[in-house]
């Protein structure tokens, strides 16, 4: 069995990574503090390659038409395939990776694993875009979007983006759908759910209570109205 994790940097996606190697699952090697697979260069260039076929149309619009409709190219394959060497190569009879980056070129992740186990994992864009994380500035990775100097700004059209990426890309045959906060407030029944979705039984971890709802004493300028549909759809209050 493969999993991957499908999440924007800086929503708790270390939580679920250190969760399936406690468990027992290979994530690769080398991994840094976050859990991530290392070295993430060749993921970063993939990115940027995958970044060529989608068209930015303003405000938070997006089309993905294109790599929706297209087969990945080959550099893109070549560079993913180099990237995962540690995990493809693994004989571990579970086995997986983590890097938020992976979320920027999901579809194309999706079609070269049809078959592997996808957790979709996501954290109220209020507290996700209160700390940085290296996706805050997606030109950094060859995806357009409205011009702000403001960071906060920068990483809401960062967790837009990558929310209607999400959202855009088909239906993984192996999908389950987990909410950070979930996995710290009601931790047994959020493994409870993995454990069915992996047949494996899950370790416990640390998690730390204070980290869901911090925007709420936070002074700074955390929602924007393009969060409005998204937070409603993820059952978050206001």
């Amino acid at each position: 069995m493969i999993v991957t994790i499908i999440g924007r940097g800086h929503s708790g996606t270390r939580a679920i990574s250190q969760t399936l190697s406690d468990s027992g699952f290979f994530m690769g090697e080398p991994l840094n503090r976050s859990w991530d697979l290392m070295p993430p260069e060749k993921m970063y260039d993939a990115c940027r390659i995958f970044a060529n076929y989608v068209e930015y149309k303003g405000g938070v619009s997006w089309d993905f038409s294109k790599v929706l409709s297209m087969e990945p190219d080959s550099e893109f394959v070549r560079l993913i395939e180099e990237y995962l060497a540690s995990v493809l190569s693994s004989s571990a009879e579970n086995k997986g990776w983590k890097i938020p980056e992976t979320t920027l070129c999901y579809p194309w992740i999706l079609k070269m694993f049809p078959e592997i186990f996808y957790i979709h994992w996501v954290r109220d864009p209020r507290d996700c875009i209160l700390s940085g994380h290296l996706t805050d500035d997606l030109r950094r990775f060859g995806i357009s979007y409205p011009e702000t100097d403001n960071i906060r700004e920068k990483r809401a059209y960062s967790w837009k983006y990558q929310r209607e990426l999400m959202k855009a890309a088909p239906t993984p045959e192996n999908l389950l759908k987990l909410r950070f906060e979930d996995m710290v407030l009601d931790r047994d029944n959020t493994l409870s759910q993995l454990e069915a979705f992996l047949g494996v039984p899950m370790a416990k971890i640390e998690m730390r209570p204070d980290s869901v709802g911090r925007w709420k004493t936070d002074d700074g300028v955390n929602m924007f109205e393009f969060f409005r549909s998204d937070i409603e759809e993820c059952s978050y209050g206001f």
